[in-house]
């Protein structure tokens, strides 16, 4: 009996090269069309958008994917698809998929969007199935999605749903970042550069330190997962969106690498892309021997860190808070003392957003909460994209509030803290 097979195609709809998942055809990327629909699509792609009748002329089977706010504060949705392999059987095939996407009482809104998969040679006696993911981004509202996909045959599959994306009663509060009533490409790139947003310079414009360290949930993971990785960068850009904050300066780190990754001194804006380049670099899965035969490596590195970028250097900028970001840092043996009295006082307020998905799971503190505790700062767990949002909103109001307090040439003041979460 032959063995059964499955292949993905996967689609992140949004320009790039997909991963690769098994036995998969190489992918051109989406595109979103610009131009006159009625120009770019042949008349019977349009008719079947506007008919709005199921086809099975092509047999798939298509789920809708309900739309979910994610930590970049956007609303993500898609479908997934399953092919029979025994219809793609047969010399190498082309499939085009073509979906609209118009937001309910906005119809001059509308967006079309195009695929073009290549498909190998298949054996005629293949079994098993296909599977095709999409996605796409929303901002807030109802929308009807159209879609179809065809074969080289002229065979379709045809489905329609009606996707609507609505917070909840504890989002409300939540800036997203799409307006209502707008469909997006998914992004591919988490590092592509954002334009400045407005800035409220009415009291005096913050700086900010960030320190993040980008490392998977599992500690033990050999590789970088792309959803951690969207969510330290969506950490970055709720910061930077902030409309108090004029200044930043970010050190990206990998503990397990022991390395400092990136280092941008204070600037006007954040560079994501800068960040992305040096990210490539992360090789999580090599041990280096020395560290092997230093059981307290990570702990010194971490220590270290800390010494270098809370202490001010000498003439240099003073930051009005500093923030730490990641996932949680179990050491064994802790920070060394010496390291945190080393430091002494800080003349700004601390922060940890401790990027945690299962609280549940690992409720005790960890390294960074030591230190953040040491130096009387505030705790916050992001494991929720309303979490993150609240916690910036927070963090920013607690620095503005110490900074408008903070004289610097009183002594009694000079080093005084913000209170640790019982």
């Amino acid at each position: 009996m032959k063995e059964r097979r499955r292949f993905f195609l996967s689609l992140r709809m949004a320009g790039a090269l997909p991963a690769l998942l098994a036995a998969t055809p190489l992918l051109c990327g989406q595109s979103l069309i610009e131009s006159d629909p009625g120009r770019a699509l042949s008349g019977t792609d349009l008719a079947v958008l506007e008919a709005r009748e199921p086809r099975d002329d092509l047999p798939c089977r298509l789920t809708p994917l309900k739309p979910a706010v994610g930590f970049d504060l956007k609303f993500h949705s898609g479908y997934e698809v399953a092919l029979p392999m025994r219809e793609l059987a047969g010399l190498e095939n082309l499939l085009t998929v073509i979906f609209r996407i118009t937001p309910e009482g906005a119809p001059e809104r509308t967006r079309y969007f195009t695929q073009k998969i290549r498909v190998p040679s298949i054996e005629a006696d293949a079994k098993g199935d296909a599977y095709l993911q999409g996605a796409f981004d929303l901002g807030e509202g109802v929308y009807q999605v159209d879609w179809l996909m065809r074969d080289r045959a002229e065979r379709v599959c045809a489905s329609f749903w009606r996707a609507e994306a609505a917070l909840t009663a504890k989002e409300k509060e939540l800036a997203l970042a799409l307006p209502p009533l707008t469909a997006a490409p998914a992004d591919e790139d988490e590092f592509a550069d954002e334009p400045p947003g407005e800035k409220d310079y009415s009291n005096a414009p913050l700086s900010v330190k960030v320190l993040v360290n980008f490392a998977p949930q599992n500690s033990g993971a050999a590789t970088l997962q792309r959803a951690d990785t969207a969510a330290l960068v969506s950490i970055l850009r709720t910061i930077q969106r902030d409309p108090r904050i004029a200044r930043y300066s970010v050190v990206a780190f990998n503990l397990q690498e022991q390395r400092i990754l990136y280092r941008q001194e204070f600037s006007d804006r954040i560079d994501f892309q800068s960040i992305g380049e040096a990210l490539k670099g992360l090789q999580l899965g090599r041990v280096d021997f020395a560290r092997l035969q230093n059981k307290n490596s990570d702990s010194e590195f971490l220590g270290a860190l800390i010494q270098s970028e809370f202490k001010v250097r000498d003439g240099g900028p003073v930051p009005d808070g500093l923030i730490i970001a990641g996932p949680k840092v179990m050491l064994p043996g802790g920070l060394p003392a010496e390291a945190l009295r080393e430091v002494g006082e800080t003349e700004y307020p601390v922060f940890y957003l401790n990027y945690n998905l299962t609280p549940q799971l690992n409720p005790w503190r960890d390294s960074i909460s030591q230190a953040v505790r040491y130096f009387k700062g505030l705790e916050f767990t992001i494991s929720r994209p309303r979490e993150l949002w609240s916690a910036v909103t927070e963090v920013v109001a607690r620095i503005v509030k110490w900074k408008s307090g903070r004289r610097p040439t009183d002594a009694s003041i000079r080093g005084s803290h913000l209170v640790p979460p019982q």
